[in-house]
């Protein structure tokens, strides 16, 4: 097990898993055409690829990556108002700033990309200030009822006592804002984005549970920063976290096969198409969750006991998330959409993962550079130095 500078590997490990999860988003989000869901035709063996590609990136990925990005999110904010109560002041209000900050950076990145998140976690950011000060068991109680999908049993109940019911639950659609995004014109483009493209994201994400998802999410990586399970600055904590996560991955992974296989049958068993939508939300969200922390088990464990190559890797990429994500929707749009390259004529998933895998790679070799110039990356840099306005900080 290397350790040689037991605090940076606790910095390089989440960083770098961090950076891991941008790097799902970012190849995901190629192979999507950023939510342009137009595609060329392809044939023979280049279909074939295609398929397994799409099919394999969203096993591996979809519903993980973004689950990994939610844990990390409760993380840094204990670790924000940690590091704020040992200097005697309470960050809640400082947080709250740093949310609307937030907000603010999402309607830019919805500008450019229809199913941006960070409106979204800004949004939901907000629960963990109620909760900020509760205790360890109460955080783990209203977390696991969070993610048991409460809403979703009420439409399943729903669903039995009126099997004939099946309300619309998609108001807006992101294929509403398709001829904008197949058009030359960017003004007319980030209109349509701004504005339909961002109900129809947050409309998806209520209907699909990942308000509940995110918010459990949010205060499970609150409770495991309490608990000190992503700590190794000493022989005894990395001792613990190892530990911890050797359990939860030898758990989570059986449970992530179970899931796998028990929600497929149960799919199979409903014709109800609104009871059908709600147990996919109800049991996607449970194997998305088990996948999740069997994935980050491995990558933490991996980090820790390995010589580090993929962590000083990834780490850098991990600490400029903000900046990667919105630098992905910028890009992107130009990319895919009419008014850019228009890619998304031309480029298959096949091609389509070799373009996120070069833009992978040059966002990477950016941000190594980027850190050897400066102490935070350019978007966590304005981010901090406004959350910090009114208050001089390093």
């Amino acid at each position: 097990m290397t350790t040689n500078n037991p605090s940076t590997s606790r910095i390089l490990a989440i960083d770098a898993l961090r950076g891991f999860a941008v790097m799902g988003i970012i190849l995901l989000h190629n192979i999507e055409h950023f939510n342009f869901y137009s595609f060329p035709q392809t044939t023979g063996t280049l279909a074939a690829l295609d398929k397994t590609i799409w099919d394999m990136l969203f096993f591996i990925f979809s519903g993980k990556a973004y689950a990994i990005f939610a844990l990390l999110f409760g993380f840094t904010f204990y670790l924000q108002s940690n590091s704020a109560k040992k200097r005697g002041e309470d960050f809640k209000n400082r947080y709250m700033w740093r949310l609307v900050l937030l907000l603010c950076f999402g309607f830019v990145n919805a500008i450019f990309f229809p199913g941006e998140i960070l409106v979204l976690y800004a949004i939901i950011g907000f629960v963990l200030v109620p909760v900020r000060n509760m205790g360890n068991k109460t955080l783990f109680i209203i977390a696991t009822i969070l993610m048991l999908q409460p809403v979703e049993w009420a439409k399943v109940a729903y669903a039995a006592i009126n099997p004939l019911a099946n309300p619309q639950q998609m108001i807006f659609s992101l294929a509403d804002v398709y001829p904008q995004l197949n058009g030359h014109s960017w003004i007319e483009m980030a209109k349509a984005n701004f504005i339909t493209g961002q109900l129809a994201s947050l409309n998806w994400a209520w209907c699909y549970g990942r308000v509940f998802q995110t918010a459990a999410l949010f205060i499970f990586g609150l409770l495991l920063g309490r608990l000190g399970y992503f700590l190794s600055n000493d022989t005894q904590s990395l001792g613990r976290s190892v530990k911890f996560w050797q359990k939860m991955l030898y758990s989570a992974l059986p449970m992530a096969i179970l899931l796998y296989f028990f929600k497929q049958f149960i799919f199979g068993q409903i014709d109800n198409p609104f009871l059908l939508a709600s147990m996919e939300t109800i049991l996607n969200s449970w194997y998305n969750l088990a996948f999740m922390l069997a994935m980050t088990g491995a990558f933490l464990l991996a980090c820790w006991n390995g010589k580090g190559l993929v962590m000083r890797f990834l780490a850098p990429y991990g600490r400029m998330s903000l900046t990667d994500y919105i630098m992905q929707s910028i890009i992107g749009s130009f990319l895919y959409y009419g008014y850019g390259l228009e890619l998304h004529d031309t480029c298959g998933t096949t091609y389509s993962l070799l373009v996120g895998i070069a833009f992978f790679i040059a966002q990477v070799a950016f941000a190594h550079w980027w850190f050897r110039h400066f102490k935070r990356g350019p978007l966590e840099t304005i981010w901090h130095k406004l959350t910090w306005i009114s208050k001089k900080r390093d």
